[in-house]
């Protein structure tokens, strides 16, 4: 059995998870409690198969061998070696024991709580609840985060970290001090040259 803890069931969680972005379309989910099926089944795309792990995933699977209580696999019905002698056929007998397992299933009656055996401590379930609000919090934080981002590209203004402080006229750098400088200096030669203004006669 596992995810048997709350964390045990947040990793195994994660790589389901893991295993989806991988690009695999189902997955089998053995010998897990029941709510931890129930969630993996609910937050993942893709199919669950349980066998072992409650009524909540999205379908179920059992070992024929195991299920028909067979102790070696039969010859299949359309081979028969010439030289065997066939002392009984359980072809029929695999067939119901088969159909009625699929109808079990369509029902909802299998698997039932006695058919389910592995189950979370209460406290353990508990954790394992906050644990999945937390995860999905920090999802939606996230998500927001991005959607900022994404915004705020096509916008395409960004003041804060803009190369002149905000649209203004560049920094002075020390060619641009100098040439400040010398215009400063031939503009106050300029002003001592020009000769001082004639006073009025008086009349």
């Amino acid at each position: 059995a596992q995810g048997r803890t709350a964390s045990q069931a947040m990793q195994l969680l994660d790589q389901c998870r893991g295993i989806q972005d991988a690009g695999a379309f189902c997955l089998v989910l053995e010998c897990v409690p029941p709510i931890v099926a129930k969630e993996i089944t609910k937050r993942l795309d893709l199919a669950t198969i349980g066998i072992g792990a409650g009524p909540h995933t999205d379908g179920q699977v059992l070992v024929f061998h195991d299920m028909l209580g067979m102790t070696s696999h039969p010859h299949h019905e359309s081979f028969t070696p010439r030289f065997c002698k066939r002392y009984a056929s359980v072809g029929h007998n695999i067939h119901a024991g088969l159909l009625a397992f699929k109808q079990d299933v369509q029902n909802g009656s299998f698997p039932s709580n006695k058919y389910t055996p592995y189950k979370m401590e209460t406290n353990e379930d508990a954790l394992f609840q906050e644990y999945l609000i937390m995860q999905q919090q920090q999802q939606q934080q996230e998500e927001e985060m991005v959607e900022r981002l994404f915004d705020h590209a096509e916008r395409g203004i960004d003041d804060e970290i803009s190369l002149y402080g905000g649209g203004g006229s560049p920094p002075a750098t020390h060619e641009n001090k100098e040439e400040a400088t010398t215009n400063h200096h031939e503009n106050e030669e300029e002003e001592e040259e020009q000769p001082p203004p004639e006073k009025a006669s008086a009349q």
